[in-house]
């Protein structure tokens, strides 16, 4: 069985450690049996790659690489600060994640 991991894709993080601290942006990939996400913008690398159909110059592209997720936090919806998240049920009966800072429910 999978474990949940407190970010999703698409969710809005902000990097709280690393060469990349105080950046955010928008998950676009979790990889939950490493415990990574790539994040928009953040952690760049330098790829070398030949000419192909994509990039027919080839040549040095910079690409976003996997973050470790405990270096990440998610965005509070309402004050716009890192926040750490809790479930809980919601009055359908459905878990659903919530702000600690705000207690605000993220969509």
């Amino acid at each position: 069985m999978q474990k949940k991991l407190h970010v999703k894709k698409g969710d809005t993080v902000v990097v709280i450690s690393g060469n990349s601290r105080g950046s955010e942006g928008k998950v676009l990939e979790v990889v939950r049996e490493k415990d990574r996400a790539i994040v928009e913008g953040v952690n760049l690398v330098s790829k070398h790659t030949k000419p192909n159909s994509k990039h027919p110059q080839g040549g040095i592209i910079k690409q976003e690489a996997s973050i470790h997720v405990s270096n990440l936090m998610l965005k509070d919806p309402k004050t716009g600060k890192p926040t750490r998240i809790g479930r809980k049920l919601d009055s359908k009966g459905k878990l659903v994640r919530y702000s600690k800072k705000s207690g605000e429910e993220i969509k």
